[in-house]
């Protein structure tokens, strides 16, 4: 699934702090806590650092508490249509355990957020989804959503009583299955219920809170922001530092939103808030694939007049020359002396020792091998296009494709 940079809201008075369940863990372990998107994350643990944990998640498996994210039920005879209404992919065909990628957007087709649902239920006709937006757009998707919400639907948020653990890198199957049991045998994008002691199968049905509350039950997602094999454990507040520190006891390493963040540049997914904040559109960033236009939905003509003109940025790779260059957010990029572009998100490869920048560009410059060069701190380095992603899947026999999105 993702991340999520708040939209800046004037309000009369500051809103709390958020604390997800594992909080005071992160604190025991040397969490370096600092606000994001409403609530108190770590950044990094000062036993491993950034570096490492990205290593970990690489090579073996990581641990992340992404228990910030939005978890919304959306339930009732009425609910396919609303998030099918609100969203280009058609949740009124969407299988049984299905989950999608898909974006919330205006009436110009501009992304006000990147999520993803899950049909929970086996009905048949769909009645019940798990909804994931992020952080910081969670109030105001929720606000529209409410205020649309047709009648037999229902719409609860559940941040606080559950919670998140993703476990993600090569052996993160292995470690989950060899933990808890389970058969996690899992396509990519596909999610269902499992129960602690119960090696399997998943199965599917409704009441998403009320079956993770008593402890017994955990919905299992695999999707993943890292680009690695990954899982998502949804589980109860007090379940969920059980797992934490038995996963943690047998080797998985906690991984705070430094890591989260060079993992998902190096395989070129968005970040909302960063990478588009209702300014861009799937087009631009080059998630056709996540498209239904077999259906109307919110942004669809806008979407559609766009495609016809063809005139559009594309999110695009760009690899720095010197490795000593760091590219930052807002950084200047140049071809042959003009400024075309901006970074939108930059950092320095762990994995490649180079810089790496993700931007827009006009699509006469999108194309792999044209020259650009970056402008950081009054100084101009060389770069290239690269094609997405900067690091390449790793083959397992335990993986399918990498998730396209947060």
């Amino acid at each position: 699934m993702s991340a999520s940079s708040p939209a800046t809201v004037a309000e009369a008075t500051p809103s709390p702090i958020l604390k997800t369940p594992l909080h005071d863990l992160h604190v025991e372990a040397g969490g370096h806590m600092v606000p994001f998107g409403g609530w108190e994350m770590p950044l990094y643990y000062t036993r491993t650092g950034i570096l490492e944990e990205h290593k970990a998640v690489r090579e073996r498996v990581g641990l992340f508490d992404v228990s910030h994210m939005g978890i919304v039920s959306i339930e009732g005879r009425s609910s396919a249509a609303l998030l099918a209404r609100r969203t280009p992919a058609n949740a009124l065909t969407t299988p049984s355990g299905r989950c999608r990628y898909s974006f919330f957007l205006d009436a110009e087709a501009r992304m006000i957020d990147d999520l993803i649902f899950t049909r929970l239920d086996e009905e048949p006709e769909p009645t019940s989804f798990l909804f994931v937006p992020n952080a910081g757009t969670t109030p105001r998707v929720l606000e529209v959503l409410l205020q649309h919400r047709p009648e037999g639907c229902e719409i609860v948020r559940h941040n606080g009583s559950l919670a998140i653990i993703a476990v993600q890198g090569p052996r993160s199957r292995e470690l989950l299955e060899n933990t808890y049991g389970w058969d996690l045998s899992m396509k990519m994008y596909t999610g269902g219920f499992f129960t602690f002691g119960e090696k399997g199968p998943r199965h599917f049905g409704k009441g998403f809170a009320s079956r993770l509350r008593d402890g017994k039950e955990a919905f299992i997602s695999r999707t993943g922001y890292t680009g690695e094999l990954g899982f998502e454990v949804f589980v109860s507040g007090t379940r969920a530092v059980e797992i934490w520190k038995q996963l943690s006891a047998k080797g998985a390493v906690p991984c705070g939103l430094g890591a989260r963040d060079t993992l998902r540049m190096e395989k070129g997914f968005l970040l909302s808030g960063v990478d588009f904040h209702r300014d861009r559109t799937p087009l631009e960033a080059v998630m056709d694939r996540f498209l239904d236009m077999d259906h109307p939905f919110v942004g669809r003509e806008a979407m559609e007049k766009q495609r016809q003109g063809g005139k559009y940025t594309r999110w695009s790779g760009v690899l720095v020359d010197d490795p000593s260059t760091i590219p930052r957010h807002g950084a200047p990029i140049l071809h042959n002396g003009a400024p075309v572009a901006t970074v939108s998100s930059g950092c320095q490869s762990p994995t490649l020792h180079r810089g790496i920048a993700l931007a827009y560009l006009p699509p006469e410059l999108s194309t792999t091998g044209t020259s650009l060069e970056i402008e950081v701190r009054g100084r101009r380095c060389g770069a290239k296009v690269v094609p997405l992603p900067f690091v390449p899947n790793a083959p397992s026999p335990k993986a399918s494709a990498p998730r396209a999105g947060s």
